[in-house]
């Protein structure tokens, strides 16, 4: 029998772990963590253990399924691919089994929402359809329903130990600088983020970041927000999305906000037409897709004050993005809430807003001080709570409060979810 090797638990690998003992395999879990969790509904006569990962017995096995969590150049794992041993992740076992069409969706900002938009329209046109990888359910869990078509959201990790996917259509909806705490430089990153391209059928690019090209330079089509392929047209007096010039939706139709919501939708609306999705099916979803939750979401009006959570900017240009967003509909002032872990990443993008679209930073947590020393219009305090209190203190009415805060969230928060939790409950309590 194969010895198989699984490293990280949570869902994803507790997931890994009933996919093999389904075919008969049982698999050891390693997990770094003293306490990891899923523990509790690990089957008994799986082996667990927790701490350092030990070379001699990863060097031992015949397969390694490796969290996306996990580097690849981490010295135990690098020892057993010496050894020989082939390290995959959860996507590829994925590949190697899925009957149906792969949508691949990857991407620094965005791919969250266009993965679900996709999804979406697919059961809308009555397809039965898999969505999950990074976002909601663990791959592997997607093969236990028949399909007509999965959507992948893949992170950049997860794309490292992916050699067999062949999606139908795959696209990198833009890159920023991000996990260069993991990655030796944005071109490390972009080379990651650029596997998803591996024997794809049809390559979807973004016009307005050169980073998403291929690197063989073949592409199926394109979107953007000029009035090219996928784009945008003045129509009737007003902005409509487009296809090859033809208006097919108008932007005030949209009930996301914002020219990168807008990128996103066109984005959907390629991929789908890339497998034969019916426009009238995405038309319908685009129309009532309110966005999701700690993405550019209306929290409440406090005393003529707007406040939105978008608690998922978690690197520079999500939160470039969300300023960008919503500064069409603010009226006053726009202030706006960022800090946590930064990741190395280059905090002067967010330096050039100052003054400008946002009137005053409210800067936290473990880089709050990188973020404060980034102009005059800044000031640091202690925490979420202490930023809230503030900026509640200074805003007048007509202006907008934003949490985008560039950062990671695990210096004070479990993720990126619970952030958000605690930034609405503290605006509801105002």
């Amino acid at each position: 029998m194969a010895k198989v090797v699984i490293i990280g638990l949570g869902k994803t690998g507790l997931s890994c772990v009933a996919y093999f003992l389904a075919r008969g395999v049982t698999p050891t879990v390693l997990d770094t963590r003293a306490l990891p969790p899923g523990r509790d509904a690990l089957p008994a006569q799986v082996a667990l253990h927790c701490g350092p990962l030990d070379a001699a017995l990863l060097c031992q096995a015949d397969l390694i399924v490796a969290s996306p969590g996990i580097a690849l150049a981490t010295p135990a794992l690098r020892a057993a691919a010496e050894a020989g041993v082939e390290i995959i992740g959860d996507i590829e076992l994925l590949a190697r089994e899925a009957k149906a069409p792969v949508v691949a969706i990857t991407g620094s900002n965005g791919k969250s929402t266009v993965t679900t938009l996709v999804g979406e329209m697919a059961a809308e046109a009555g397809l039965k359809v898999g969505v999950g990888g990074n976002i909601g359910t663990p791959a592997l869990d997607l093969l236990k329903t028949p399909a007509d078509l999965y959507v992948l959201e893949l992170s950049s990790f997860q794309l490292e130990t992916t050699y067999s996917l062949k999606p139908a259509v795959a696209t990198i909806l833009n890159l920023s600088e991000d996990h260069l705490d993991r990655y030796d430089g944005t071109a490390g990153y972009l080379a990651a983020k650029q596997r998803i391209f591996l024997g794809a059928q049809k390559v979807l690019v973004n016009r307005d970041d050169a980073a998403t090209l291929p690197p063989d330079g073949e592409l199926w089509s394109s979107f953007g927000l000029d009035d090219q392929a996928y784009g945008r047209v003045m129509h009737d007096g007003e902005l409509w999305l487009a296809v090859a010039g033809e208006p097919v939706l108008p932007v005030s139709a949209l009930r996301i906000v914002g020219a990168h919501n807008q990128a996103n939708a066109l984005a959907a609306m390629a991929l789908c037409d890339a497998v034969g999705i019916p426009r009238d099916a995405q038309l319908a979803v685009l129309r009532r897709f309110s966005g999701l939750p700690h993405r550019c979401q209306f929290v409440a009006e406090k005393g003529g004050v707007r406040w939105i959570n978008d608690s998922k900017a978690t690197n520079v240009g999500s939160t470039l993005a969300a300023v960008a967003g919503v500064q069409e509909g603010v009226q006053g002032r726009l202030w706006l809430i960022a800090g946590g872990q930064g990741k190395g990443q280059d905090f002067a993008p967010v330096g050039a807003l100052l003054g400008q679209q946002v009137h005053q930073m409210f800067c936290y947590g473990q880089d709050g001080a990188l973020l404060a020393g980034l102009g005059p219009q800044t000031e640091q305090v202690a925490d979420l709570v202490a930023a809230v209190a503030r900026a509640a203190e200074l805003a007048e009415p007509g202006d907008w409060v934003l949490l985008a805060p560039a950062c990671a969230s695990l210096d004070q928060f479990k993720n990126f979810e619970q952030r958000g939790e605690c930034f609405a409950a503290l605006v509801e309590a105002l």
